[in-house]
């Protein structure tokens, strides 16, 4: 089974592809983060904050994670004495995240594990077709999956178990 396709439609079901493909994805990257004690939301923020100044907010936008999410992560972040909430050099009034000395060693660990999940997923596909087919999922998220649409029932995400 491939596609989950009912019988007689000749049409893969792209919705149950992505999803599913994205939901056993999410579950290799929280396990295998879970080895250095990350979340995969902690290791988003670790590494859009290294060497940037951005605040909460920015990052909640980059990460795609609502307020509430933010601050629980940046707490557990600033709890594991990874990150720290700083004023901004620019405008003393904004909160920036500043990854800490221990926080960039994290992160380059996080990023060595997610690569190497990134990997073991596209390796069913041969090499050359690997660019290929990130630079068309590339495609469909700048373009025509890109932007969500409004609904009067919108879609709900799947929720991870947190542990």
């Amino acid at each position: 089974m491939t596609a989950m396709s009912p019988v007689g439609r000749g049409e893969p079901d792209l919705s149950y592809l992505l999803d599913r493909a994205s939901h056993v994805l999410r579950t290799r990257m929280a396990a295998a983060l879970a080895e250095i004690g990350l979340t995969a939301r902690m290791h988003c923020v670790l590494e859009h904050a290294l060497g940037q100044e951005r605040t909460q907010i920015q990052l909640a936008e980059i990460g795609d994670m609502d307020k509430t999410t933010m601050v629980v992560t940046v707490d557990a972040l600033e709890r594991a004495g990874l990150a720290e909430r700083r004023p901004a050099t620019k405008d003393r009034r904004a909160r920036v995240v500043a990854v800490t000395a221990k926080g960039a060693e994290v992160a380059k660990e996080s990023l060595r594990i997610v690569d190497t999940v990134h990997r073991e997923a596209l390796a069913d596909l041969p090499e050359a077709d690997r660019a290929a087919f990130l630079g068309l999922m590339g495609r469909l998220v700048d373009g025509a999956l890109g932007t969500p649409v409004e609904s009067p029932r919108p879609a709900r995400r799947a929720r991870q178990r947190e542990r």
